[in-house]
C-alpha cells in the first residue's frame, strides 16, 4: 500500500476529487509547451469540390455510431458536485451524439455508496460510454470482477484502463506498475468475450511507439494517446498537494510528457488500424481537425468542456456547437467531404515554425 509523507497508509480521499476540480478551472494546471498541433498547416484549396452544408461528421467508436468525432474525455466523479457536472457533460454528449467517459470509479468500486455518483445514463441513453480505473489497481490484484462492476456501474460501452505513472509518483500514490502486461493481455480477453473492448488510456503525458507495440500485442482494443499540452497533471497535483514536498514534485514534473500531435504519429507508427482517441491540449475545431487528419479516430477535449460546463449548459452548447463548426470549416477548406477525406489528407504540412503558448 502507498505511503504517506509520515510513512502511514496512504488514504485516498474522495473530496480530492473537488480540489481537482477548483485547479482545473485555473490555466495555472495547463502545460506551456505546445501539444504540437501548432507545427502543422492546412493547405487552402480554392476549390474545394465540397458543400460545407452537406459535410458528414459522422464516426464510429466501440460499434456505435458518433454524430461527429468528438469526446469528453474522462475527468471527474465520486462526489455529488462532480455528479452535477458529469450529468451537465453527458446531457449535452446526448445532445450533440458525442462520446463520452467518466472519472477513475476507484472510490465507487472501493465505497459502494459512491457509485451512483458516476451514473448519467438517466441523462445520455445513446451515447458511447466508458467505464474507467486505473492500470495501477490491476497490479495490485484487481481484474474481471472489478471490470464488470465498473461497467455495470454505469451501464457502459466500454472501459478506459487508464495509464499515469508520473501523476502518481507526484502525488505518492501507486507506484509499481511491474508485471502490468501479462495483466492487462487476461482483462482484455476475458472481457472480449463478454463483449466489452477495453482501451488504454494516458492522462496526458503521451503514448510512446513502444508502449503502444506492448499494449497492442497484449489486445488492448483501443488507445487514447493522451499526450502533453493541455492539463499537466503532475501540475494539478503539485497545487493541490497538502506538503510542500509533494507540491515540489508536482511542479518539477510539470512540463513532462510526449505532445499530443507526437503521440498520435507515435502510435499510428506501430498501428495504422488500432482505434485511436487524441487527448491533450486540443482547443479547437482547428485542433480537433489537426489531430483527425493526423491519424485519430476521435478526438477528445477535457478541461475546456470543464470550464464551459461550469458556466453553464448555455456555454457548454455554445462550446461545442462553434468546436464542431470549426471542424467542419476545416474540412471544407481542403475539400474533405467526410472524416475519410480528413484523414490521412495530403494537404496536412508540417510548417517549422511552431510557436509557445
Amino acid at each position: 500500500m502507498p505511503k504517506s509523507e509520515e510513512g502511514a497508509p496512504l488514504v485516498r480521499d474522495p473530496q480530492s476529487k473537488a480540489h481537482h476540480i477548483d485547479a482545473c478551472l485555473t490555466s495555472a494546471v495547463e502545460y506551456t509547451k505546445s501539444a504540437g498541433f501548432d507545427r502543422y498547416d492546412f493547405e487552402n484549396q480554392a476549390l474545394p469540390e465540397v458543400s460545407l452544408e452537406h459535410i458528414d461528421l459522422s464516426a464510429s467508436l466501440v460499434g456505435k455510431t458518433m454524430k461527429a468525432p468528438l469526446m469528453i474525455a474522462p475527468m471527474t466523479g465520486g462526489i455529488d458536485r462532480a455528479h452535477a457536472i458529469n450529468r451537465r457533460l453527458a446531457a449535452a454528449a446526448e445532445h450533440f451524439g458525442l462520446a463520452m467517459g467518466v472519472g477513475s470509479q476507484r472510490v465507487g468500486i472501493e465505497t459502494v455508496d459512491r457509485a451512483d455518483f458516476f451514473k448519467v445514463r438517466e441523462v445520455a441513453p445513446s451515447i458511447v460510454l466508458f467505464a474507467n480505473f486505473g492500470v495501477g489497481q490491476l497490479a495490485k490484484g484487481w481484474g474481471v470482477d472489478e471490470a464488470r462492476r465498473a461497467v455495470a456501474m454505469i451501464g457502459a460501452d466500454a472501459l478506459f484502463l487508464h495509464m499515469n505513472p508520473i501523476q502518481e509518483a507526484a502525488q505518492g500514490g501507486d507506484v509499481d506498475f511491474r508485471g502490468l502486461v501479462p495483466r492487462i493481455k487476461a482483462l482484455c480477453s476475458a472481457m472480449r468475450a463478454e463483449g466489452v473492448p477495453v482501451f488504454a488510456r494516458e492522462v496526458g503525458f503521451g503514448v510512446s511507439a513502444d508502449a503502444a507495440k506492448r499494449l497492442v500485442d497484449a489486445g488492448i482494443a483501443g488507445i487514447d494517446c493522451g499526450g502533453a499540452g493541455g492539463t499537466s497533471w503532475a501540475k494539478v497535483e503539485g497545487i493541490c498537494a497538502k506538503t510542500e514536498r509533494r507540491r515540489k514534485m508536482g511542479l518539477a514534473f510539470g512540463e513532462w510528457g510526449i505532445p499530443t500531435a507526437e503521440s498520435i504519429v507515435a502510435v499510428r507508427s506501430v498501428s495504422a488500424r488500432v482505434p485511436l482517441i487524441a487527448t491533450g491540449g486540443l482547443r479547437s475545431g482547428l485542433d480537433l481537425a489537426k489531430a483527425l487528419a493526423l491519424g485519430a479516430d476521435v478526438g477528445a477535449m477535457a478541461r475546456p468542456m470543464l470550464v464551459a460546463a461550469d458556466k453553464g449548459e448555455e456555454a457548454l452548447a455554445g462550446f461545442i456547437a462553434d468546436t464542431l463548426d470549426e471542424l467542419r470549416i476545416a474540412m471544407f477548406g481542403i475539400g474533405a467531404a467526410d472524416l475519410d477525406g480528413l484523414r490521412g489528407t495530403r494537404f496536412l504540412r508540417e510548417t517549422h515554425h511552431a510557436s509557445r503558448r
